[in-house]
Parts: C-alpha cells; structure tokens; sequence
C-alpha cells in the first residue's frame, strides 16, 4: 500500500466509524421502539421513575453494566431471577453458574420467559436477550455453555432482582 492510499484510508475511518455508531443507535432507538408488541409497556417518563439509573440504561436503552459490578453474579442461593422491569420470572437458580466473564449466567431460561432478537451492534452478530413481557434487554446468549444446554445466557444483573425461595 501507497503512503498516499494509507493516508485516504485513515482520513476517512472517521467518518466509518461515526455512520456504523450512528446506524448502532438507530438500531438500537428502533429496538426500544418496539415496545407496542409487549403485554407491559409504558412510557419512557414512567420507566425512568420505576427503574435505577442502571437498570433503566440496560433495560431500555440496551447498555451492558460492567463486568463484576453485580452483586447477583455471586448469589448461589435457591430462588428465582426476575425482570426488574415487569417481575416476570426468567430463570431458576438450578440453571445458573459461574462462567467466570463477570456477568450472572444461566444454562437455560424458564418456560415462555424471553424472547430474542438479532443485535447488529458492536461489528458483531449475536442473539439478543430481552424479557417477553415488558421487552426489557436482559443480554445475550452465546453456545459456549456447559451441559445440559450448552447455551451461555449472558445476563445483566441490574436487569434482574433475586427472590429467595420461599421469600
């Protein structure tokens, strides 16, 4: 390559990388738009006023908390996973484990708990997770897990609260 044509190259990153940011953000303002088709919705107004800063900024605008930051990623007890959004039930704590990333994981969901779309974001294809009922983004599910299911469900804690069994 040309010093020339590395230069035309590196001038124009740039503006690569601000149009495959600003279609992430399309992607993702029309994924937040979508609400209509769930049985809880509301307005954004009334989910700031439900949901923490954090919870807010995974469930409704598809943030991802950082790794570690969970206190739900280190609960071992018996119980179940909820949406913070809506309190669906979305997994039994028989099906989580340590996948060692920093983000609580689950081998499998409990029945009719999720739904999943296809997430373009981030250079990258991969299997979005959200609650079925509000919508909420919960993560995304990868097929590196261990068996049963060999599926990695990838979630965000500050989008889920922890009941105790029998609580």
């Amino acid at each position: 390559m040309h010093r020339r044509t590395f230069l035309a190259v590196l001038s124009s990153a740039p503006v690569a990388l601000a149009a495959c940011a600003a279609g992430a953000d399309e992607q993702s303002q029309a994924r937040s738009t979508e609400a209509s088709a769930f049985e809880v919705t509301k307005t954004d107004a009334e989910w700031r006023k439900l949901l923490t800063k954090d919870q807010y900024q995974v469930l409704r605008k598809h943030h991802t908390e950082r790794p570690g930051s969970s206190p739900l990623d280190g609960e071992h007890r018996p119980g179940t996973f909820h949406c913070a959004g809506c309190d669906l039930p979305l997994y039994a704590s028989e099906t989580k484990f340590d996948s060692r990333t920093g983000w609580p994981s689950f081998t499998a969901p409990l029945p009719k708990a999720i739904g999943t779309s296809v997430d373009r974001s981030l250079f990258a294809e991969r299997t979005e997770v959200h609650c079925r009922r509000c919508g909420g983004h919960l993560g995304h599910v990868f097929n590196d897990g261990p068996p049963p299911t060999g599926k990695r469900y990838c979630m965000n804690g500050a989008a889920m609260i922890f009941k105790p069994q029998g609580a």
